[in-house]
């Protein structure tokens, strides 16, 4: 029997369940009610409850925060929020659903580039407001590529279901670019030398062909660096850019981006004392002193301490000390103007690298940026490494922008290194043509790409055409071939050449090569070649081109005696002057006809301190080329070239250069060597000479301008002093020259009897000459002899010229005008003066890419 006491407590318990019943039953019909007096119109595809949690939700609960609230997101055109009675009545208009995006009038700017800034996105919600936003992205994007007068306007075209396309009209307007580049500060060079330095370029009368003045931040950052390493590799250690400020100015026909950079110079230094400070036990200091590249006297060189650095690590490292830091120091005396440069090795603090990002990077492989790393994961960190593989990154070219951070890993002894870059187009598509004395008129069409996949690959093919000359030409390179870094590739190509103008044939060259490089030094590499192609010769003889009717008459051309075809009877004399004086070919060059074919493995050593490879002012380049062909093949011989360049800036902007150049090839065995294997030469060697002008010539032909049959020896100089044209604007890429060439070919050593007559007898020209001048066959045509007659001098051919170079946005484009000081002048025959140089004391050469 319950107790008095529980009865109490069952009826406390029922009271609190029915109290909390009907509290939430208020509740819940409380909220019912409130969502009932909440009514929504207007609304098509917007749910109503999710309106209304716009109206329940504000802070406040008033209607003006719930209509700024609604506005905010976007949904909607208008929106009206009213009390009618006891109900909140909320009027929207919902906007419009984009259908597509399009963009009108936009050729200077492709329209994957625009969708890219644009907020209006195809099944997005149409706002007035984003729309407006993007007129003005737009506008941004032609001022950022040098159209600042762009203008951009936008129509609606409504759709069946609400919908609408957004319709962006452009008018491109004319080009705005960089209208002006100022510096202040500068004292020590002019501001035409510090433009010079940079890839940007002042709008002129060439904009319409080029892009380099268009305004660009990234670009005008990197140029600004290539100044500020300039100053301080010549010597500036305090140079600092203080300022750089871009202005826009919209002034009529001279509205352009003004560019002001304000620098502060310093003082020049030079190198007073260098050391290495060596601080841990044990290190080689004499390896360590044969990586210092400053010498005590020169002028201070930031890019010297830089490789200093890199040598003295990688030195260090490999002596077993993987954690030794390189720290560079300098005491300047301002007193002197000398800095003593310091290299202090000591060991660094114990830190891994625990893992590599690499991020941004939407075409380029992730294996292609790691290769290009000394360091990898789980290797020990080392600063040097890491500046050492940002340059090299920077270098190839394939990045708009590269940045390394690092970040502290899962441990104290731990960092993670992350590679930011932003990919760049590294292919193209280029239009070429140009003139020259030699090719004439040419063209050429090629496609390159040097990020072949993002796998880092060089790509590139090519073909040409033109009036003496055509083919074709397709080469890839690997870079890090097998993993290492070997540039691995070869090469196909084909040309003919029509070189009847100088020496009376044609050739058609094709094959292949197969290639690898290898780096020893940042300065010294060594590349392996190994070439299969096959050279075709022929002598033209038609009725334009008569050049071996002494040898097969052409019909209805070559004269003949009594109207019948010579017969060469004893004693007859066939009288052709035609034939003897229409351009005849050389006798050596008949009897090399047909096809050679030539397997050649050779070396390529070469050396470079250039500071600029297109546009090189100071450094030294050398090459050394020994090859040998005979391992297969119709040819066998040995040759070598070198080729040796100095430059030097003598005063701003005018800069010396030198060159030596020679070469030698010798048969194998003891046959005699191949016409098309000798070297023939012209104004490369020394200019104000034809094209195969200079050098051994068969004397026993009576054209006296075709018969250059080649040599085996070359030698040659150079002095050529470069000045910019003063009075012109620099950027017009004017330059003016003056120069002394000397050289010499000489040393024919091809087979001197041919039987052209195929009527196995060889018919001399003269007494003396080693053949029997009567001794001809019963087919001979009796003019021209079957054996050479060979003037090889080993005259000295001197020159003096001036020229003008234009490295124009059409390519570069040179015109040299020579004067032959020294020249071979032959000797009288009974053909007259034969056997003389060739001169040309006007040569032109160029190209233009659009």
């Amino acid at each position: 029997m319950m107790s008095m006491t529980g009865k109490r407590r069952r009826k406390s318990a029922e009271r609190a369940i029915v109290l909390v019943a009907t509290a939430a039953g208020v509740i819940l019909g409380g909220a019912a009610a409130q969502a009932q007096q909440i009514v929504v119109e207007g609304n098509r595809r917007v749910d109503s409850d999710t309106i209304r949690s716009y109206v329940t939700g504000t802070a406040s609960g008033s209607p003006e925060e719930a209509r700024r609230n609604l506005l905010s997101t976007g949904l909607f055109s208008d929106v009206q929020v009213s009390a009618r009675g006891g109900t909140t009545v909320v009027r929207v208009r919902e906007n419009s659903v984009i259908g597509r995006v399009f963009f009108e009038g936009n050729k200077k700017v492709e329209k994957a580039t625009l969708e890219s800034v644009v907020e209006s996105k195809e099944r997005g919600a149409l706002s007035q407001a984003v729309i407006a936003a993007d007129v003005e992205r737009i506008r941004d994007v032609y001022k950022r590529s040098g159209r600042g007068t762009a203008k951009v306007s936008y129509r609606l075209v409504d759709l069946p279901s609400g919908r609408s396309d957004v319709v962006f009209t452009i008018d491109e307007g004319d080009k705005t670019g960089i209208r002006e580049i100022h510096f202040v500060g500068n004292s020590a060079y002019s501001e035409s030398t510090l433009k010079g330095l940079m890839s940007s370029s002042e709008m002129n009368f060439l904009s319409f062909i080029k892009t380099s003045d268009v305004y660009d931040p990234d670009r005008i950052s990197a140029d600004l660096d290539l100044v500020r390493r300039y100053y301080l590799k010549n010597g500036y250690a305090d140079f600092r850019i203080v300022n750089a400020d871009a202005r826009y100015v919209e002034a009529g026909e001279q509205t352009g981006w003004v560019i002001t950079v304000t620098v502060d110079e310093g003082e020049q230094y030079t190198v007073g004392a260098v050391a290495v400070d060596p601080r841990i036990p044990g290190v080689d200091r004499e390896a360590l002193d044969g990586q210092i590249r400053a010498q005590v006297g020169d002028v201070y060189n930031a890019e010297d301490v830089e490789k200093t650095l890199v040598g003295v690590t990688n030195e260090v490292n490999r002596q077993g000390h993987p954690f030794a830091q390189v720290r560079p120091t300098g005491q300047r005396d301002r007193a002197t103007h000398q800095v003593s440069l310091g290299f202090v090795v000591e060991d660094g603090p114990r830190v891994y690298v625990e893992r590599i990002n690499v991020r941004g990077n939407t075409r380029t492989r992730d294996y292609v940026i790691r290769r290009e790393l000394d360091l990898a994961e789980g290797d020990a960190y080392n600063r040097v490494l890491v500046d050492r593989a940002e340059r090299r990154l920077n270098g190839l070219g394939f990045f708009k922008k590269v940045r390394f951070s690092n970040e502290p890993g899962s441990a104290p002894d731990r960092v993670i290194v992350n590679i930011d870059v932003e990919d760049q187009p590294t292919g193209s598509f280029s239009v070429a043509g140009g003139y020259s004395t030699q090719d004439g008129i040419i063209g050429e069409v090629s496609v390159s790409e040097s990020n072949f996949l993002g796998r880092g690959q060089y790509v590139r093919v090519a073909a040409q055409g033109g009036q003496y000359a055509k083919g074709f030409d397709f080469s890839f390179t690997e870079p890090y071939f097998l993993g290492y870094r070997l540039a691995a590739g070869f090469d196909a190509f084909y040309k003919y050449s029509d070189l009847t103008r100088y020496s009376r044939y044609e050739t058609t060259v094709y094959g292949g090569q197969i290639r690898v490089g290898l780096p020893i030094t940042e300065e010294f590499g060594v590349t392996f070649r190994y070439s299969l192609y096959n050279t075709e010769l022929r002598v033209p003889n038609t009725l334009k081109r008569p050049y071996n009717d002494c040898s097969v008459p052409i019909p209805g051309y070559t004269v003949v005696q009594n109207g019948l075809p010579a017969t060469g009877a004893a004693g007859e004399q066939a009288l052709y002057p035609n034939c003897a004086f229409d351009g005849e070919a050389p006798i050596a060059l008949k009897g090399s006809q047909g096809s050679t074919l030539t397997s050649l493995a050779g070396v390529t050593l070469a050396y470079s301190t250039l500071d600029n490879l297109q546009r090189p002012s100071n450094g030294f380049y050398a090459e050394v080329k020994p090859d040998i062909a005979g391992l297969g093949g119709d040819s066998k011989f040995f040759r070598v070239t070198g080729d040796a360049r100095y430059y030097k800036e003598l005063w701003e902007d005018v800069v010396g250069f030198v060159r030596v150049q020679g070469g030698h090839i010798s048969a194998l065995d003891n046959n005699p060597l191949r016409i098309t294997d000798q070297f023939f030469l012209g104004p490369s060697l020394v200019r104000g000479f034809a094209p195969n002008g200079l050098g051994p010539r068969d004397i026993g032909i009576a054209d006296a301008r075709s018969n250059a049959i080649g040599g085996t020896t070359y030698f040659g100089a150079t002095v050529e002093v470069q000045f910019p044209i003063w009075g012109l604007p620099r950027d017009l890429g004017l330059k003016g020259a003056l120069f002394a060439d000397a050289g010499t070919l000489f040393g024919y050593d091809g087979q001197r009897t041919f039987d052209v007559n195929r009527d196995n007898i060889i018919n001399g020209f003269a007494p003396g000459s080693g053949c029997n001048y009567t001794n001809f066959g019963a087919n001979a045509i009796k003019v021209e002899p079957e054996c050479v007659n060979v003037r090889d001098k080993a005259t000295i051919r001197s020159s003096v010229g001036a020229s003008i170079l234009w490295n124009s946005p059409l390519g570069p484009i040179r015109f040299d005008y020579a004067y032959a000081l020294s020249k071979d002048e032959g000797v009288v025959t009974a053909f007259g003066r034969v056997g003389k140089d060739q001169i040309q004391a006007f040569r032109f050469s160029g190209g233009s890419r659009f």
